[in-house]
């Protein structure tokens, strides 16, 4: 994952679910006894070249490129270099030391193309995103992913041993859009940490420790603060319920918690300039993203956790909201169908009309009994996802291609 590191703070800049997935389903991975070595590109000329962040797990910062002023977009451009460099730690390695490679998102893809080229080790690919179905669903106003991005993701798509899918529903968007051989394609859902997120102490608890009011009526955003995500669906969508019962207003609040990122680099300013015209500023909290180990009380304290994404491969957002107890309402489209269960753990809202937002976020509010009702479908729907079996059918599918070739032991970098 070259984009973005597994080290940085998700929730900004370019890290997301991705990183988490990364690491999670790393760290599983090697306590089922297979070492991971993950390459990420140095953005720091003072960063330790290997990292260790868990036994089995190494971090390997590869230089490529200026540290500083690279955008995601100017990537492509170095993908030369990263081969280089990788290829250099690859050359001081044992023979035959790494028996898969596993690139995430279509950068990293394309070094793994590279590198599988050179190498002769085969190449696992998970696609996290994917251009043509972004473009497919783009928010108002939202740039377009460039023709270099579909095309690149064609051609990993066509060199790739494997490919990974999220949902059934990215499966079939790799096949139809891609033109995946579907004997390829395995779908692998992600987890949540269920350890980490759980209800605890639950939500009155939770609000004691963050200093929230016990009557308040809290939404939550957590995410990158980027058009594609969708917080201004919440912004525009608490204006509808206070315009229809302006008594909400006393006790509504609205946090959107989560950085700029890429291209939206304005994008909090121009919200909060939004919510200020709207009227709306003295309900809407913007707060940087917080460490993970604080971000279970956020969810707990929350009596709904909202995702109105455009488009989303999985959404570990609604997973984690839901693991501590809280129903998600989000947004009917790609993983999030599978992430939230519509009805039991949550609400999926078609589109993103912020009247049909503020409709369903409203009845929700007003009816307590309904909340715990979703609140128990939640924690019973998350349990059924969890890094282990994220781990052991990523393993299924690294044996299932290395046993198409010679090899019969894995040690695998991503």
């Amino acid at each position: 994952m070259v984009h973005t590191s597994p080290l940085d703070q998700a929730g900004t800049g370019d890290a997301g679910g991705m990183n988490i997935y990364v690491v999670e389903s790393a760290i599983k991975m090697a306590q089922a006894g297979v070492d991971v070595d993950i390459y990420t590109r140095a953005t720091d000329p003072y960063q330790a070249a290997i990292v260790e962040i868990a036994p089995g797990v190494t971090v390997r910062h590869v230089e490529a490129g200026p540290f500083k002023g690279l955008s995601k977009e100017e990537l492509p451009s170095q993908i030369g270099a990263l081969t280089h460099g990788v290829m250099e730690t690859f050359n001081k390695l044992p023979k035959n030391y790494y028996q898969i490679l596993h690139s995430h998102y279509w950068i990293s893809g394309q070094l793994g193309w590279m590198l599988s080229e050179r190498t002769d080790i085969p190449l696992v690919h998970t696609m996290h995103t994917m251009a043509r179905v972004k473009n497919l669903n783009m928010a108002e106003g939202e740039i377009p992913e460039p023709a270099i991005r579909a095309i690149g993701e064609e051609q990993i798509v066509k060199n790739a041993a494997a490919l990974i899918a999220n949902t059934d529903s990215e499966a079939a968007s790799l096949v139809s859009l891609y033109d995946a051989c579907p004997d390829n394609v395995f779908v692998v859902t992600p987890g949540v940490d269920l350890q980490r997120f759980t209800v605890g102490k639950g939500k009155a608890q939770a609000r004691t420790n963050l200093n929230i009011a016990a009557d308040a009526l809290m939404i939550t955003f957590v995410g990158r603060v980027q058009p594609h995500k969708g917080p201004e669906v919440l912004v525009r969508a608490v204006a509808e319920m206070l315009a229809h019962s302006p008594h909400l207003r006393a006790k509504l609040a609205l946090v959107i918690m989560g950085g700029a990122s890429g291209s939206g680099a304005a994008e909090p300013e121009r919200l909060q300039a939004l919510a200020k015209f709207l009227g709306v500023d003295g309900v809407i909290h913007f707060m940087p993203p917080v460490e993970r180990s604080h971000l279970p009380d956020w969810y707990r304290a929350s009596d709904l956790v909202c995702v109105p994404s455009y488009s989303e491969s999985f959404g570990l957002v609604a997973l984690e909201a839901q693991a501590c107890g809280t129903p998600v309402v989000a947004t009917a489209v790609g993983g999030l169908r599978t992430a939230v269960a519509d009805g039991i753990s949550g609400s999926l809202v078609d589109g993103h009309d912020p009247r049909a937002w503020a409709a369903v976020i409203a009845r929700l509010l007003a009816d307590p009994a309904r909340r715990i009702a979703l609140s128990f479908g939640a924690i019973s729907h998350a349990a059924n996802f969890g890094w282990e079996s994220t781990a052991r059918r990523t393993l299924d599918v690294y044996d299932w291609v290395l046993s198409r070739g010679e090899e019969s032991s894995i040690k695998l970098v991503q």
